[in-house]
């Protein structure tokens, strides 16, 4: 591992490396899809290695801030890194770190500023999973609290819709206690802000709730996909939002259900990443996935050279960068790859 390290963590010695969840399966095989060109090449990678991330594009460079690290492949705590990538240089610099380490802090760019939404802080070896309700906001030099969601929101996903931020799905604690994965339940909760001096107002809610899903704005439409809950597994769900009509509806699902992956979106088509399953000894998904907004249907593009869960996707002049992950289910094989799809 090469670069510059963490710039600041808690580090848990025990409890971190063997993350399990519900019984998501792996089908023997995914429903056959027509197939769709594309290519992969690598890029540059992180400067450590980084899962449960949520990278975004701002100002010309993909940030990313938080998550699980790892040594040797394993996970060994919560950082409050901050980088960014210059595509053009295919370099990454370090940037003011997050106010504290937190792990699936879904970052996005809304308003010209970069905002850290939610996730989770780990303040003991007992207690790593406390969700927050705090964002943050990155003015480009330094982090101040933003607008506070109505309650604690994690593993939800994001999206800028008719130029208002919306979050939706996830979990939220089921009760009083906050610190473990399975003090949380699955939420269909959808909050909206309509800039960052207001408050968050509630919108139409998600039609299936999970967790652990991911989204991509297509036109004006936002789309949800995947995902699983913490009792039933993954979910090939696929549901997309019509902000002028506050209103969800149903769209032909993933052709298997996959969780923990990543989306992003490239010519008006969506582009789907990885995930993992924990049934028969668990694994990551090879398979991705473009979706035809006009055909309402998927199709298979070449498989993740390196296939993770845990990951991020974003966008930038016409390719995706597919950030970081897990090449293992759970908290093994953590990787600072990143790789490149160009449809």
């Amino acid at each position: 591992m090469t670069g510059f390290p963490p710039t600041r963590r808690l580090v848990l010695a025990t409890g971190l490396s063997t993350l399990t969840f519900a019984c998501s399966a792996r089908p023997d095989s995914p429903e056959k899809a027509p197939e769709s060109k594309g290519a992969w090449r690598a890029g540059a990678a992180l400067p450590y290695a980084a899962q449960e991330i949520y990278p975004a594009l701002h100002a010309g460079r993909i940030h990313l801030a938080g998550g699980f690290i790892a040594e040797d492949g394993r996970i060994s705590g919560v950082t409050d890194s901050h980088i960014a990538l210059d595509p053009a240089a295919g370099t990454w610099a370090e940037l003011t770190p997050l106010p504290r380490p937190r792990h699936h802090p879904n970052l996005i760019s809304f308003d010209g500023k970069l905002v850290a939404i939610g996730g989770f802080e780990a303040q003991s070896e007992q207690a790593v999973w406390v969700m927050q309700a705090g964002t943050w906001v990155y003015d480009g030099d330094s982090w101040a609290d933003g607008p506070t969601l109505p309650q604690p929101n994690g593993e939800s996903v994001t999206g800028v819709v008719d130029g208002a931020l919306h979050v939706c799905g996830g979990r939220k604690p089921r009760g009083a206690t906050n610190e473990s994965w399975n003090n949380h339940t699955d939420i269909s909760d959808h909050f909206v802000l309509t800039d960052l001096s207001g408050a968050w107002e509630s919108a139409a809610p998600l039609p299936t709730a999970r967790n652990s899903g991911a989204a991509a704005v297509l036109g004006e439409a936002w789309h949800v996909v995947g995902g699983r809950t913490v009792a039933g597994g993954n979910t090939a769900a696929h549901e997309v939002y019509d902000a002028a009509e506050d209103r969800w509806r149903t769209a032909a699902p993933m052709p298997q259900g996959q969780a923990g992956l990543a989306a992003a979106s490239v010519n008006g088509n969506l582009y789907a990443f990885g995930g993992e399953y924990f049934n028969n000894g668990g694994g990551v998904y090879p398979e991705a996935w473009a979706y035809d907004p006009s055909a309402d249907a998927w199709s298979s593009i070449p498989d993740m050279p390196h296939p993770r869960h845990g990951l991020g996707a974003v966008t930038i002049g016409g390719e995706i960068y597919v950030i970081g992950g897990a090449l293992e289910a759970g908290g093994n094989q953590t990787s600072p790859l990143v790789e490149i799809f160009m449809p």
